[in-house]
């Protein structure tokens, strides 16, 4: 009988272990209104702490609402390319076409590194024509990114066509990143983490990427990623808002310094 209660406790534990996990709790900070009234936009702000298990939110309102995801869409093209052969590694070059467009960063040659780090839309619909519409659908349904739309073409669908995600999904897609829990090798989430390094100092290590388009007449805006300070990860989304007759310097700005104050007000990184 005792050695029978012994081991229904230790299947009890075992029940607890896979499927008792402690539910997120969640804070909203209503006071970091001022950062986006210093910019004269809207928007949203989540910042989920892995160790606590703990949400802060601004504007829980938008923390389901679907945005084109722009050019934070380069975190999974990047994986896509690793993953497929299509680019080997992150020096892999993609001649620039010679059309000359607006950003002289983009009239050059690039490599995956530099592309992500310049933003450099070309080389990414590039990737994307190489990758191809049936690879590119299956890889989106595989790691369940957004609504896993391509509508828009295999070049445009995450600038200006139907793939949508919400700020909840851009932290879920990030934390499943951070623990190597995505349907990739572990070299792709390596390489991509690598590139996605914006600030290494002795106290904490930043990693994000920006996206903007225009969406139902508004500017759309995103400051994505995580960051590492003290053996804890803080995973954020910050998604903006604006008119598009708004500055578009004023706006792209906007973007990673709203960040920057709320991690910097929380302790979390030095400005």
């Amino acid at each position: 009988m005792i050695r029978n209660a012994t081991f229904l406790q230790f299947l009890i534990v075992l029940v607890c272990v896979a499927g008792c996990q402690k539910s997120p709790t969640y804070e909203t900070r209503d006071d970091f209104k001022k950062y986006y009234d210093g910019y004269h936009v809207t928007g949203s702000f989540v910042l989920y702490d892995l160790q606590k298990n703990n949400y802060l939110i601004y504007n829980r309102e938008q923390f389901h609402e679907p945005f084109l995801p722009a050019s934070t869409f380069k975190i999974f093209n990047s994986l896509i390319g690793l993953e497929t052969g299509v680019i080997k590694d992150a020096d892999f070059v993609i001649p620039w076409d010679s059309i000359v467009r607006p950003g002289i960063d983009w009239n050059q040659d690039h490599n995956l590194r530099s592309a992500f780090r310049n933003s450099v839309v070309p080389y990414y619909q590039e990737l994307a024509r190489r990758v191809g519409s049936q690879r590119m659908k299956y890889w989106l349904d595989k790691a369940r990114y957004g609504n896993a739309d391509t509508s828009g073409g295999i070049d445009r669908f995450w600038l200006d066509g139907g793939l949508r995600i919400t700020p909840a999904q851009q932290i879920e897609f990030l934390e499943r990143l951070y623990k190597n829990e995505l349907p990739f090798s572990r070299r792709s989430m390596d390489i991509v983490k690598d590139i996605m390094v914006v600030r290494d100092t002795v106290d904490f290590k930043l990693r994000a990427k920006t996206g903007r388009s225009e969406q139902g007449g508004r500017q759309i805006g995103w400051y994505v990623g995580y960051l590492e300070r003290k053996g804890n990860v803080y995973v954020f989304s910050n998604c903006i808002q604006q008119s598009a007759e708004m500055s578009i310097p004023d706006f792209i700005n906007a973007r990673p310094v709203i960040t920057f104050k709320i991690l910097t007000d929380l302790g979390l990184m030095t400005e």
